[in-house]
């Protein structure tokens, strides 16, 4: 078996740890423990159990447990304050929470046209997860972080809030869709401005800013026919590109996604919603950054666990300071792309959760009933982000691929 995370191998049958072609030293015990955390990485793995399968009766103190898990996250590139692999659990244990894929090991006869160890080494992890960051300089001078991964048709997924292209890649919410479409397409994906690893200072955020930071990455990666992935706020950037640029794109595909925010659907609830949303935005980070993100949690990912919680709260503390959310959070709340529904000639595929949160389901079946010809999904959770575990999840991944697979 082979366990393939972040940009790493970990060969249990030959008991190596791989970064490309090169295999790091890693201790018997260090090794031990990785493989036992990923393999149950379901779950939280408390302390005494893994004293159990990793030394068996011999008795251990706490701190030489503490010493080889310093050292496993040495070894996977963890440590410090990172934590995006092996997390410590408070008072519970420890949890593999990177984004993982299961190889078999194939032992295929070592004859003429076979593979030898070495090739295989260097084929393994490269055509996985690894991922390039680069940078691209929008018209009016704001530096965009741009990430591409995998090879094939083109897919690109419009910015939406918040992103980090570093963190989004390894996150247990959002890794698994992208390291699927990698497997797939070649993805591309951005931080718009005011965000993740893209220039933070920025006057004002707006549908234009949005659009026009799309089409700098569009033209930076010489981007002539490609798919459009817009997920929430993202949905209204990419119906707004795609009417301006009908000739670019092949396929729109929309989740989550609104033609009005709050401030325009004309309602007084809605007002008073976006108010509310301000209001938290504004306390939450000045008394405690977390008490934004918990709240806002709790519309976005009714059914998270803790630890999910957790990664959405670092996912904000990457991604955005307390004035660019301010600004995020009025943009979206004054998105009107109404008018350009009717305009939109790319074969379209809306997907809505039923019963989600903080996009009610209405707003996702008017925003296909004004596209022509659009396709309407309606998935099964109370979720504005799908997570793995969903049987929607995979309904989605599986839909969106047919749908991009069809020539028509």
């Amino acid at each position: 078996m082979i366990y393939l995370f972040d940009h790493l191998a970990l060969d249990v049958d030959r008991r190596e740890l791989r970064h490309g072609p090169d295999v790091a030293a890693v201790e018997p015990q260090v090794f031990d423990i990785l493989e036992y955390l990923i393999r149950n990485r379901e779950r939280v793995v408390s302390g005494r159990e893994l004293v159990g399968a990793v030394w068996g009766r011999r008795i251990v103190s706490e701190s030489t447990l503490s010493s080889r898990i310093s050292a496993a996250r040495r070894v996977v590139g963890d440590s410090g304050e990172r934590q995006n692999l092996i997390r410590t659990i408070s008072r519970k244990g420890y949890r593999f929470i990177g984004v993982v894929r299961e190889e078999q090991d194939s032992d295929e006869p070592k004859g003429a046209g076979s593979a030898s160890p070495m090739e295989r080494k260097e084929a393994l992890p490269a055509a996985r997860s690894a991922q390039t960051a680069t940078f691209c300089k929008t018209k009016d001078g704001i530096n965009l972080a741009v990430a591409t991964a995998g090879r094939g048709a083109v897919v690109v997924r419009a910015a939406h809030w918040p992103t980090n292209i570093e963190y989004d890649w390894h996150s247990p919410i959002t890794g698994p869709l992208l390291q699927r479409l990698a497997e797939r397409y070649c993805l591309v994906r951005y931080d718009g401005r005011g965000t993740g690893l893209s220039d933070l200072d920025v006057t004002s955020l707006s549908l234009q800013t949005s659009v026009s930071d799309l089409e700098a990455v569009v033209h930076a990666q010489a981007l002539e026919r490609f798919a459009l992935l817009g997920i929430s706020g993202g949905a209204a950037t990419s119906i707004a590109y795609a009417v301006r640029h009908p000739h670019r794109v092949s396929k729109l595909v929309l989740f989550g996604g609104y033609a009005l925010g709050r401030n325009k659907r004309g309602s007084t609830q809605d007002v008073d919603e976006a108010k509310a949303f301000l209001t938290m935005a504004r306390g939450g980070w000045v008394e405690d950054r977390a008490l934004y993100a918990r709240a806002f949690f709790s519309f976005w990912l009714p059914t998270g666990s803790p630890e999910e919680m957790q990664s959405f709260i670092d996912l904000q503390r990457v991604s955005v300071s307390g004035a660019n959310t301010l600004k995020v959070r009025m943009a979206v709340d004054d998105i009107d792309v109404n008018e350009l529904l009717a305009k939109v000639a790319t074969p379209t595929l809306v997907f809505h959760c039923i019963n989600d949160k903080l996009v009610p389901f209405d707003l996702g079946r008017r925003l296909a009933a004004s596209i022509h010809n659009a396709r309407f999904v309606a998935l099964d959770s109370a979720n504005h982000a799908l997570l793995r575990r969903e049987p929607a999840w995979e309904i989605f991944a599986a839909e969106m691929e047919e749908f991009l697979a069809d020539g028509s």
